[in-house]
């Protein structure tokens, strides 16, 4: 039984041994084969602390291992860049004018050419006219030249009306009647009636000193031709007739009127809203104080003809209001 285990054991170490030795001899020729290669074709020793101390050289690139055939071209221009050079630099910023929109219909600024308006009011006698008139309405219509956004020039047609005040037709209405007027049926008058207007054509500058993309504010006077009007009136019965018959309705008859032409001027401040950003339209409003030059004829029951016949001399009295108008500028 001893004899059989140490046979067994003796097998083993010697199995060891030879795998042992296989092993070794092995790496061994391994090891030769190796050193044989690097005789046949030897490489220098790499110092990697002397090729970093080393100072690395641009100006000689090194196109062995690089296959684009621009490379050199491209670093030849990287060492050549030079911030200082103007021909490095990018070109100079290109300065800009104003827009110019100048054609038929807008100006070099932007601003139109022209401009209509179109508006109404009422009317406000001042002074000695107060005393013989009353609050009335207006209307107004106009074209216009802007130069530019700030200065322009209207030529405009003003209507303004005005109504004769109780104390002055009571006073006519006395005096009529003193001098045997009648109506149409041979009664003295017992009622009066009396209008009075001024229209005029006046060519007016306007300045823009305020103007923003909704508001603005200006200021406008001018000069012109006015022509004044006074006609009193009596109530009466016409008569007219058509296919279906006759019929009689209530009128007012004209029993006496003045007329009086003058120069005159105006002045005034304005303020515009624009309705969209979208639109040129304006609405305005203004207030302007007028002021013609009227020659004023004297009072006078005229000769036995009726000539020189004037019981209304305020009509061509010196006349002052401030018509105020809303309107639209296009």
């Amino acid at each position: 039984m001893q004899t059989k285990i140490t046979g067994n054991r003796l097998h083993r170490i010697l199995g060891h041994t030879a795998a042992v030795t296989f092993l070794a001899a092995a790496g061994t020729m391994g090891l030769h084969a190796q050193q044989s290669a690097g005789t046949a074709a030897a490489l220098p020793p790499v110092n990697l602390k002397t090729s970093l101390a080393a100072p690395l050289n641009l100006s000689a690139p090194d196109d062995l291992g690089y296959s684009s055939s621009t490379g050199s071209a491209e670093t030849a221009n990287a060492l050549d860049f030079n911030l200082n050079s103007d021909a490095t630099q990018p070109p100079p910023r290109r300065r800009y004018s104003r827009p110019n929109y100048n054609d038929s219909r807008t100006n070099s600024d932007g601003s139109a050419k022209y401009t209509f308006l179109v508006g109404g009011g009422f009317t406000l006698p001042t002074g000695a006219t107060h005393g013989a008139l009353d609050t009335s309405w207006k209307l107004q219509a106009g074209v216009g030249r802007n130069f530019n956004k700030t200065f322009g020039v209207i030529a405009q047609f003003d209507y303004d009306n005005f109504g004769v005040n109780t104390s002055t037709l009571n006073n006519l209405l006395a005096i009529y009647n003193a001098l045997g007027a009648t109506d149409q049926n041979g009664n003295p008058l017992t009622q009066l009636g009396g209008t009075s207007h001024d229209w005029s054509f006046t060519l007016n500058p306007i300045v823009n000193y305020y103007t923003s993309d909704t508001k603005g504010a200006y200021v406008i006077g001018g000069a012109g031709f006015y022509h004044k009007t006074a006609n009193f009136t009596v109530p009466t019965i016409g008569t007219a007739c058509d296919f279906f018959g006759c019929f009689q309705f209530n009128a007012n008859s004209t029993i006496d009127k003045y007329t009086s032409n003058a120069f005159g001027v105006n002045a005034g401040l304005g303020f515009t809203y624009k309705v969209s950003r979208f639109a040129s339209t304006r609405l305005y409003v203004e207030g302007r104080y007028v002021y013609t030059f009227n020659s004023q004829r004297d009072f006078s029951l005229g000769d036995a003809n009726g000539n020189g016949f004037n019981v209304f001399p305020q009509n061509s009295a010196r006349t002052s209001y401030i018509p105020i108008t809303f309107g639209l500028r296009f």
